[in-house]
């Protein structure tokens, strides 16, 4: 199948993050194993969302991890101009929830197997595609806890979130919680007699703000914008009417942090603040919704010099969005980011990506599977 056929039938499984996902998981399956390629679904643990892990090539030795997610953000945006699960052509533009990001490279990389796995490979080309991305990272770790029992241990990761077949060699890393302060409602006349978790939750906001500041002071890694970590107040809640004491508040917080900072350590401060709102007599719950490390790979690694023979420029130093890669080299595996599409395009309305971006990436993995013959 071509790469657009592919992406078509990819694009109408509306895999939005959260959900379950055996529908495409199971098409995924069906052509790999169509391909003469040997796959395992790996479930997860909350039942209805599964990652897929591919191999084309001997898996005894060590080769390289093509890893992309099956999941999308939600379409609910009005200003689309088709049915974002139905892929639109325009001239050289595919339009359609997730066709930069980034079932596009999952397209690239399916439309490249038969070619691959005709390859006499001495080195295999590994598949592995995640759920839950789009939610903090929340599928890869299962995969990437079980990849022993898969393979030998890979010696790179490519990612192909959409960078514009620009490899990319650092992310930031990102933690994001949820607090919930349960108090005591009563009416607004009597507040004494009640307590009051919009004013407790401003505690929790104020040292957010003094925390966001002294991240702002460094440390600093020029090669990102900002060139310094980050934190803030995301979403707030609480409250039914002005005249009703409010019983509960509910706020989610994120920290992205540069190289060598982690940004659960950002959120340290929030959280003894809000735990320390117990003595006050209130119910507090902090929950880590999402955590995932950064990235960073060396201008001189093996994997950066591959990639940019394999694209014929050198990779950029770091982008600031996150990614999967910085799971894999927490797990001792090389990786790098390079896919089609562009970042830019994700997230929003009338999403696409070209067709040239597309054959580009196809053509990046047929080359990548011709330099592990022998």
């Amino acid at each position: 199948m071509h790469a657009v056929e592919i992406l078509e039938r990819l694009i109408a499984f509306p895999s939005v993050a959260g959900q379950a996902n055996d529908a495409i998981v199971e098409w995924i399956r069906a052509y790999i194993e169509d391909c003469n390629a040997t796959v395992t679904v790996l479930p997860g643990p909350e039942g209805n969302r599964a990652n897929l892990f591919a191999t084309i090539g001997p898996a005894d030795v060590p080769g390289y991890i093509l890893s992309g997610h099956m999941d999308v953000v939600p379409a609910n945006e009005p200003a689309w101009s088709s049915d974002p699960f139905t892929l639109r052509a325009e001239a050289n533009r595919l339009y359609g929830r997730g066709t930069s990001d980034m079932k596009g490279f999952l397209a690239a990389a399916l439309a490249a197997l038969p070619a691959l796995a005709a390859k006499p490979l001495a080195r295999p080309i590994h598949l592995a595609f995640s759920y839950d991305e789009e939610a903090g990272c929340r599928g890869a770790p299962h995969m990437i806890a079980r990849l022993a029992e898969l393979c030998a241990r890979p010696e790179g990761a490519i990612i192909g979130e959409p960078s514009t077949m620009r490899a990319i060699r650092a992310h930031k890393g990102k933690a994001a919680a949820r607090v919930e302060i349960h108090g005591r409602s009563g009416h607004s006349s009597r507040p004494d007699q009640g307590l009051n978790a919009v004013h407790a939750m401003a505690e929790v906001l104020a040292e957010a703000v003094v925390s966001a500041e002294r991240a702002s002071q460094g440390p600093f890694d020029t090669a990102f914008e900002p060139a310094y970590s980050s934190l803030q107040a995301g979403t707030i809640k609480g409250g039914q009417a002005v005249n009703i004491i409010p019983d509960l508040c509910i706020a989610e917080f994120e920290a992205r942090a540069v190289s060598g900072v982690s940004p659960t350590e950002l959120l340290a401060p929030l959280k003894a603040r809000a735990e320390s709102l117990r003595a006050k007599g209130f119910e507090v719950n902090w929950e880590l919704t999402s955590a995932y490390p950064g990235l960073s790979l060396s201008a001189d690694a093996p994997l950066a010099c591959l990639l940019a023979e394999l694209t014929g420029e050198e990779p950029l130093a770091a982008v600031s969005y996150g990614t999967e890669a910085g799971l894999y080299q927490a797990a001792g595996i090389d990786a790098i980011i390079c896919g089609p599409g562009d970042i830019a395009r994700a997230h929003r309305p009338d999403e696409f990506i070209l067709t040239d971006e597309l054959t580009a990436c196809q053509s990046m993995i047929e080359a990548l599977g011709n330099r592990l013959c022998p």
